[in-house]
């Protein structure tokens, strides 16, 4: 497949993805703003900190090495000896459910059932979740590597939809469930999206569409493990390398979910502050999670079809040289542009935002702060998403082994870091440890990139530097609303409120203004890429 194709339906996929991931936290921040009604701090403290960290712990740890070492490279390979190494994941997610069932079961501290019910239930149903969710490993992998759009929507849409439901109905007529109530939906989540992949290859196999797409597997029977004869039952290579990434992706879990990690068996804050935190910190990652993870992902794959791992800048194509140095130059500018208009307005309006959505609970208190902290935070995320996207994409077995080890230390550093900024800052210590955690992450991609691109004459990390005008409107705007939030919010009265939204909405638009203005080169690739689909289905 030539580099443009790749290129344009990685777009597509990211720009589809993000539409999920909107949908996705859509939900999930209004059926927390509904179960905030019915049920305590203290139980959703508990299902969205230490149970969802358990269900993805053991995710994350079965699969996320698989996903990368077989999404490398080219979709054209031995598919068979693929989906047997992909099979591989499940035997290790019933290990981990195991093991860290145990840890959640009898290591850590038990909530108080009176408060907080059928927690033993809830540890077993999340730790099922994980092993079903796996059994659609290889199915996901196929699809993702023959970046199938349309399937990933559907399914984790209709997925997202039947949990909210089920949630929000047995929250409205059994609020005396608990941890029952989560449990359910949890799996009822993960069968429907395991069904919707396993429905669509059963109808797709064996159809025109396949054999005119001339996809590698061709029966159902081959997506199950099967022994080739005189051959090895895994391609090495592939087995070699997701053992490398598995040993990165322990220490990335660390890094990722640090703060949950230190918060369940540290016991830095009780149930009731990590539920008002967990709340923050999903309000604050919303333009993180739907739209720098889909870019994440998506670009990901395309780093990694159109280079190849591990060759230098020299010995790769430089057609495609040129397109992949391109496509992160802008990349990175898209991102850090959506980072700061999120740092700067997130500043002077996370405390009316708090307000409006959960009321004194969350405005009051650490709540603002914990979400201005985060505003910052997410300028980190956006830049660190892409550079390592391009890192991963590019490094070969022994640079992964070797930044295991720079992980190593970061991991132990950041645990410590964490332990003594939450006891020295209470809950903002937390995101104070990760912009440092990522701040460092950040410093060794970059690093990365300007040396591999060094003996050519591309100059991708130029994308991390706007233009003056648009920093002098930034800095303005942040001077004009922080002052408006002083005058203006949030005890005076939704008059004053009104003025204050006015206000931010006026430097949003004179900043948007600015962008279109300056940056012409990216609002073309955004519209090009990203948006061309939606503009000629408008024409």
């Amino acid at each position: 497949m030539a580099a443009q194709d790749v290129l344009g339906q990685t777009a597509r996929l990211a720009s589809s993805s993000a539409l999920l991931q909107v949908l996705f936290r859509v939900l999930t921040f209004g059926l927390n703003a509904f179960t905030l009604r019915y049920l305590s701090r203290e139980l959703i403290g508990v299902v969205n900190v230490r149970l969802t960290l358990l269900y993805s712990t053991v995710v994350f740890l079965a699969r996320e090495a698989f996903r990368r070492a077989c999404l490398s490279g080219s979709a054209k390979r031995n598919w068979t000896k693929t989906i047997n190494l992909l099979w591989l994941t499940v035997p290790l997610g019933v290990f981990w459910s195991l093991i860290l069932g145990l840890v959640w079961l009898h290591l850590l501290e038990v909530p108080d059932p009176s408060v907080v019910p059928h927690y033993q239930a809830g540890v077993v149903a999340f730790g099922l979740s994980a092993i079903i969710e796996l059994l659609g490993e290889p199915l996901w992998v196929l699809a993702q590597a023959h970046l199938f759009v349309r399937l990933k929507v559907i399914a984790e849409s209709l997925s997202v939809v039947s949990k909210c439901i089920l949630t929000v109905t047995l929250v409205i007529l059994y609020p005396q469930w608990g941890l029952y109530i989560f449990s359910l939906a949890q799996l009822l989540y993960v069968s429907v999206l395991v069904m919707c992949y396993v429905i669509y290859f059963v109808m797709f196999l064996g159809s025109p569409e396949a054999t005119k797409k001339s996809f590698p597997v061709s029966r159902v029977k081959a997506l199950l493990p099967s022994f080739v004869e005189d051959e090895t039952f895994v391609n090495w290579k592939e087995a070699r390398l997701t053992w490398s990434f598995f040993k990165q992706s322990f220490l990335k879990q660390i890094l990722t979910e640090g703060e949950r990690y230190v918060m369940t068996f540290l016991n830095v804050l009780n149930f009731g502050d990590q539920g008002v935190y967990d709340i923050v910190n999903n309000l604050g990652s919303l333009v993180a999670r739907f739209i720098f993870l889909p870019i994440e992902e998506s670009f990901y794959v395309f780093f990694a079809k159109v280079l190849e791992r591990g060759k230098t800048v020299k010995d790769q194509k430089q057609d495609d040289v040129a397109m992949a140095a391109n496509v992160l130059e802008l990349l990175l500018k898209l991102v850090l542009l959506i980072g700061l208009t999120i740092t700067v307005f997130g500043y002077a309006y996370s405390q009316l935002a708090l307000d409006i959505y959960g009321g004194s609970m969350l405005s009051s208190g650490t709540g603002p702060d914990l979400l201005r902290c985060y505003s910052l935070y997410v300028l980190f995320l956006a830049v660190n998403g892409v550079t390592e996207c391009f890192t991963f994409a590019l490094m070969c077995k022994e640079e992964v082994d070797r930044y295991n080890f720079v992980m190593l230390a970061l991991s132990f550093i950041f645990l410590c870091i964490s332990y003594f900024l939450t006891h020295w800052y209470g809950s903002v210590g937390f995101i104070l440890a990760n912009c440092f955690n990522m701040g460092i992450r950040i410093a060794h991609s970059t690093h990365y990139i300007h040396h591999y691109f060094r003996e050519s004459s591309h100059r991708p990390l130029s994308g991390l530097l706007p233009s003056p005008a648009l920093l002098l409107v930034y800095t303005l705007s942040a001077g004009v609303t922080a002052f408006s939030e002083v005058w203006f919010c949030c005890d005076k009265g939704w008059m004053a409120r009104l003025i204050h939204i006015s206000t931010g909405a006026l430097c949003l638009a004179g900043t948007l203004v600015t962008m279109f203005c300056t940056e012409t080169k990216l609002i073309h690739f955004v519209r090009s890429q990203f948006l061309s689909r939606y503009l000629k289905k408008g024409t």
